[in-house]
């Protein structure tokens, strides 16, 4: 399957989970590592990577407990592992829904709300 196959197929897999946060206060989507992230308050937890899998921000710690599980694997940029960034294959897209709510819950609690 060439990237660009496997993005779409992981977009029609995304892009639905992706509606129902879009529809939450604070919830956009942005840039991040070239792609468009779902973003809570401008800090990015969730979004298909440019080869097909769903990449999710979330403690380094349940990063830790997932790699190599169902063909997750820590994301690496530039030879540097990501401590807290998971690649999760659309192989294992059943994982996709409660894996992307980690990251928004993970996210949503590290990101101050401005005051006002």
């Amino acid at each position: 399957m060439t990237d660009a196959a496997a993005i779409a197929r992981a977009h029609e897999i995304f892009d639905p989970l992706a509606a129902d946060y879009l529809a939450r206060p604070g919830v956009d989507i942005g840039p991040m590592f070239g792609s468009e992230g779902l973003r809570i308050r401008g800090k990015v937890f969730g979004f298909v990577g440019y080869r097909g899998s769903m990449v999710v921000k979330l403690p380094a710690a349940r990063v830790d407990e997932l790699d190599g599980v169902d063909g997750m694997e820590r994301m690496v940029m530039r030879e540097r592992a990501m401590k807290e960034w998971m690649l999760v294959p659309p192989e294992a897209a059943d994982r996709w829904g409660p894996l992307l709510a980690e990251g928004f819950a993970f996210v949503d609690a590290i990101t101050p709300v401005a005051p006002g």
